[in-house]
Formats: structure tokens, sequence, C-alpha cells
């Protein structure tokens, strides 16, 4: 992955800034383009009833967003702003990700609207079920050093699409790569093997990079714990980045993405690509 052009979507609340910090250092380490974007969330009847608001939510936006690109300034990045007002904000954000060519949007796991018993907010959720480019989700208080990253394989197209990623980031980094797979307790021998088969495909990948890597196979998992068994091995690993597909073998078109994505994102304490 080419990082050349980075969208960081922001609402400019405490909930992005990890987002806002980790977006300005990757953009510095791959001399890459930074692009800022903030959608303010209204509707028409808003815009007619109250226009001196919508001004002023506009202004103070547009301050935090100066101040925002004076910071990237400081670090040798520079970086324009883009300021929306409208519906349904995940929109806005994809859109302008695919006019300015960028290669990953940076955004936080929450907006300031998300519940705290919401793991992840709905316009994140929406950007990565939507977005044709991949999506990195940042929380807070997460750093990525690139030092040690972990991938998560199900031997899907969208996990082999995320261990191509991974590898091509960690070639470019220096960082060390740690890969797991996970299998139910009624996953049958061949659904084994092909686990297997792919924790080998991105061993050797890996080795003929010159990446030092490790992998490990966990069995009978159930479903709904397949996340916690991913999560622990980075944390065993203090991994900075974990990168995945966007859905499994079981994930539908017609869902935004897949459920052990959806679950990694909210429990993880570092950051997640999600790859498309």
């Amino acid at each position: 992955m080419k990082i050349q052009r980075i969208l960081l979507s922001t609402d400019c609340s405490e909930f992005s800034a990890g987002a806002e910090r980790e977006a300005i250092n990757i953009a510095k380490r791959f001399n890459a383009e930074l692009y800022i974007t903030s959608v303010i969330e209204t509707n028409p009847e808003f815009t007619a009833l109250a226009p001196d608001i919508l001004e002023r939510m506009e202004e103070k936006m547009r301050r935090y967003l100066e101040e925002l690109r004076q910071k990237a300034a400081k670090e040798g990045v520079k970086t324009e702003f883009i300021i929306h007002e409208g519906e349904e904000p995940h929109r806005f954000i994809i859109d302008e990700a695919t006019k300015k060519g960028c290669h990953v949007i940076a955004m936080g796991r929450r907006g300031r609207k998300g519940l705290m018993r919401l793991m992840m907010g709905s316009q994140t959720a929406r950007t990565i079920g939507h977005s044709p480019v991949n999506v990195l989700v940042v929380p807070r208080k997460a750093e990525i050093r690139f030092k040690n990253m972990v991938i998560a394989t199900d031997a899907s197209r969208f996990s082999e699409k995320a261990a191509e990623e991974a590898i091509q980031i960690a070639r470019d980094t220096g960082a060390s790569l740690y890969a797991i797979a996970v299998t139910r307790p009624d996953a049958t021998p061949e659904r084994i093997k092909e686990s297997e088969d792919a924790l080998l495909r991105i061993k050797a990948d890996s080795q003929k990079e010159g990446i030092k890597i490790e992998t490990e196979h966990v069995r009978n998992k159930p479903h709904e714990k397949i996340y916690e068994a991913i999560i622990e091995f980075a944390k065993k690993h203090n991994a900075d980045l974990i990168v995945v597909g966007s859905h499994g073998r079981t994930g539908l078109s017609k869902l935004l993405m897949g459920s052990v994505a959806e679950r990694v994102i909210g429990h993880s304490d570092c950051a997640v690509l999600v790859v498309k």
C-alpha cells in the first residue's frame, strides 16, 4: 500500500484526537499529502430555520481545523481542509476521499454523538462499509509505531488482500508481523487446512521480503469469541496495528462489514486497518 494521500475525517471532538495525531504522524513518515474534512450534520429544515446557528458552528469548526492545519505544518506536513454540510456525513467523507485519490481514510472509532454502549459510531461503520478505499480506525489513545503488526486471516479473499497490504506496510516500515487464524469448534478438516495454508502463504510471502514473522492457529473458538482471540494475540505481541479484511468468509454483501471485523474494531486498544 503506497500511502501517498490520506484523508483525515474529524468531528473536532476528543473522539477524533487519536486519528488526528496519527494521521499527521503517518503523513510525515510516508511524505504523504494530508487532506482534512469535517462534516456538519444538518438538513434543509435546520438550515432554513437556524442559519445563524449553522454559521457559528461552521466558524467554530473552521478555527479548529485551522489549528489542526498549523499543528501539521509544524511537523512539515502540508494540509488543506474541507468543510461540508448535509445529511449522511459518511457520503461526504467517501466522496472527498475518492475525489482526492486518497489511499486511506483515517478516523476515530466513535463520534461526539456516539453512545458509550456502542463500541463503534454509526458514521465510522458506514464509512467502512461503503468506502472503496482502506479505512484506518484509531482509538483516542492508540499510537501507531509500525513496530509490531497483527494480521488476522480466515483464508477468505478479503483477508488475503489484508495480508498483502500488511506485508507491504511491514516491508516499507520495518515492522514485525504476527499472523493469526482462528477456527471454530465445528470447523471441518478442509476448513482447518485452508487456515493453516493461509498462514503458510503469509509466512512465505513475508520471508521473501525479509520480514520477521510469527504465526499462530487458534482452534475451537465459537464465532462470537473469535475477535477476543485476535485481540488477546495482539496484546501478547504488543501490536500497535491490527490489519483485517472488511468481511470474512461468511460476510454477506448486504452487510456493512463482517461481524468479526466490527468487534475487533470496537474492542481493540490499538488502531485497526480495514482493508477493502
